[in-house]
């Protein structure tokens, strides 16, 4: 696992966070699709807020993200946007499939998990993230 420096005009930095989001009441509604929908979308939202998508992956009714965060950058507005344009895509292109876990248009907990990923290594942290998988 590479720890890089990144630099923007005024800083260098190198700022990776673990993310955790979890379905709403924790419903296993997450498919192989959406997973890989799930990827897209996250890669985007990072990439507009001039931040890396290191790692992905989780299982039915969670995720994990590994994120090289850019400074300038809120994390909680990040985790935000990350949610609501997941949550708004994966509404209405899995319309039906959500349509049998919940009634009203939520997709996300509205809470969530985040740490920096200083009190273990990268390469394990990263392993860890690989490991997770969708089990039927």
């Amino acid at each position: 696992m590479s720890t890089k420096l990144r630099k923007s005009s005024h800083a260098v930095f190198c700022i990776h966070l673990h993310i955790i989001l979890v379905t709403k009441y924790r419903r296993q509604v997450i498919t192989l699709e959406i997973m890989d929908r799930l990827k897209t979308i996250f890669r985007d939202v990072c990439d507009r807020n001039n931040s890396i998508l290191v790692e992905f992956n989780g299982e039915s009714d969670h995720c994990h993200l590994l994120v090289n965060l850019a400074p300038n950058n809120n994390i909680s507005t990040l985790i935000k946007s990350l949610k609501s344009a997941s949550s708004m895509v994966i509404r209405k292109e899995f319309e039906e499939h959500i349509k049998q876990y919940y009634w009203k248009p939520v997709f996300w907990s509205s809470s969530y998990f985040v740490s920096s990923t200083g009190g273990v290594s990268l390469g394990v942290l990263k392993k860890y993230i690989q490991n997770q998988s969708i089990e039927y």
